[in-house]
């Protein structure tokens, strides 16, 4: 259990830990109360992550944070099998990025605040905690190849290739400004809507329909929730209690209703129902995680920035006068 550390090991004061992927949710939990232990204020970041603030942690425990990630690393290995890679610094970009570096299955990085700037300088700008994949590329396609030299930039020129928003918070995170707090947030349920039909159905038009209305209450409740699921599970019950149950992943964790209708159809599809007499649906999103950390990617696609606009008035009106006054036709019943 190699222990990477940086100049100073006493300062930092934000930790950011990463278990491994494809991590089960119970242990998962098992992992975010080992935390618990070692400071109050955790910030599940799920499926896999977390945030933990150590300032009075150092003062409570006597130590410093390079020895705190240690005993939790030993704790996770000894009593739930897990290794994890911990990452420590002065700010959340700079403790995520730290993580990221520690090379698996586990490892300890501190990041001295002193040394916050040599130290993410000559990393490749991809590295940067928060930098996705079409925003690297488009910051290479200008020569940007190195943190260092993002954070040499001039914002303004920053946000002309990456967007007001993003570009900003980009300029920032790489000169090491980033006023995050760790706002203390246990691991959220998953998000799930149910459907029972008031007779058995073989109607395939009738459980698309079906289908269709529970992805756009599943989709609002999440949004509502502040979430993204990673994950769907559809659930289909028959006549006579059989069931099955399957789950696809997401390409990339999402709330809105196009992605999830799209993987809901496929599951639907993978049922292969004949003549199979339904009972009831289920749809469930899994792996939740704030919608806030989901990396919020450059897009050319001008008719899906128009939906996703379209959703979010339509959420306004739902939440104005009622989830059953706007929605797909299909999902309403036609006039006889």
């Amino acid at each position: 259990m190699a222990v990477e550390t940086g100049p100073a090991r006493g300062a930092s004061t934000v930790m950011h830990v990463r278990c491994p992927d494809r991590l089960p949710e119970e242990t998962y939990r098992q992992v975010l109360e080992q935390l618990a232990d070692l400071s109050p204020v955790v910030q599940a970041l799920p499926p896999t992550a977390a945030l933990v603030e150590l300032k009075g942690a150092l003062r409570y425990h006597g130590t410093d944070a390079c020895r705190l990630g240690e005993v939790l690393r030993i704790r996770t290995l000894s009593r739930l099998g897990v290794d994890v890679r911990v990452g420590i610094g002065p700010t959340v970009t700079v403790a995520a990025t730290a993580s990221a570096q520690v090379s698996p299955p586990g490892g300890v990085l501190t990041v001295d605040p002193d040394q916050a700037h040599a130290w993410l300088a000559p990393l490749p700008v991809e590295a940067l905690h928060g930098i996705g994949p079409r925003q690297a590329e488009a910051l290479h396609d200008y020569g940007i190849h190195t943190v260092g030299l993002l954070a040499a930039v001039p914002t303004a020129t920053v946000q002309r290739l990456l967007g007001g928003r993003a570009g900003r918070l980009a300029a920032d995170r790489a000169r090491g400004t980033d006023p995050r707090p760790v706002v203390p947030r246990a691991l959220p349920p998953a998000a799930s809507v149910r459907h029972a039909f008031t007779q058995h159905t073989l109607d395939g038009a009738a459980v698309r329909a079906a289908l269709l209305d529970l992805v756009v209450q599943l989709g609002r409740l999440l949004r509502r929730r502040g979430q993204a699921a990673r994950s769907l599970t559809l659930t289909l019950r028959f006549a006579g209690g059989a069931t099955w149950e399957k789950t696809r992943r997401l390409p990339e964790a999402s709330g809105h209703d196009e992605d999830l209708r799209t993987i809901a159809y496929q599951l639907m599809d993978a049922a292969g129902l004949q003549r199979g007499r339904l009972t009831g649906i289920t749809l469930k999103g899994g792996d939740p995680v704030d919608a806030g950390q989901v990396a919020q990617q450059i897009s050319l696609d001008h008719a899906r920035e128009a939906r996703l606009v379209a959703e979010e008035a339509v959420d306004r009106i739902r939440d104005k006068f009622g989830p059953g006054v706007i929605g797909p036709a299909a999902v309403f019943p036609r006039a006889s």
